[in-house]
């Protein structure tokens, strides 16, 4: 693995959109589906994927507020905007596709950090982000990770 690659922690991919809905949990017999969904009005869908050697050193680093300050966001007037300038909701989708490489024909995630150390970074990245949107105003949802997304 070169320098470049342990050096890469996480990845991330942002996308504006109206609205968006995500199951966190599958209908079971005795119960139905279960989704969040960010505000109708505005939303940013951030997709996250945590790399092998990934530790919770690098949380603080992904800050919110750089994610949060993004003009990534079409106001009504036209002109972009941040999610902390609209009235909006930040979803968080645990997307381990992110760190797929192809290889041939088929995609291998030999990157990716394990299902346990995954869900342990997910939830403080989520808690992190939680708090910091607390104080800005953007409303936070998140999927589960290890779900088939």
């Amino acid at each position: 693995m070169s320098e470049k690659e342990r050096a890469l922690a996480a990845r991330t991919v942002l996308q504006q959109c109206l609205r968006a809905r995500l199951q966190v949990r599958p209908a079971g017999e005795r119960s139905e589906a279960e989704f969040v969904q960010v505000r109708m009005d505005r939303g940013t869908v951030l997709y996250i994927c945590f790399f092998k050697g990934a530790t919770d050193d690098i949380l603080p680093k992904m800050a919110v507020s750089t994610l949060l300050n993004l003009r990534l966001c079409e106001a009504d007037s036209g002109k972009l905007s941040s999610l902390l300038e609209l009235p909006g909701s930040l979803l968080i989708v645990p997307q381990a596709t992110l760190g797929g490489e192809a290889k041939g024909r088929a995609v291998q995630y030999h990157t990716d950090i394990s299902k346990e150390d995954g869900l342990r970074l997910h939830s403080a990245f989520v808690s992190l982000r939680e708090q910091e949107a607390a104080k800005a105003g953007p409303t936070v949802r998140h999927g589960r990770n290890g779900n088939r997304q």
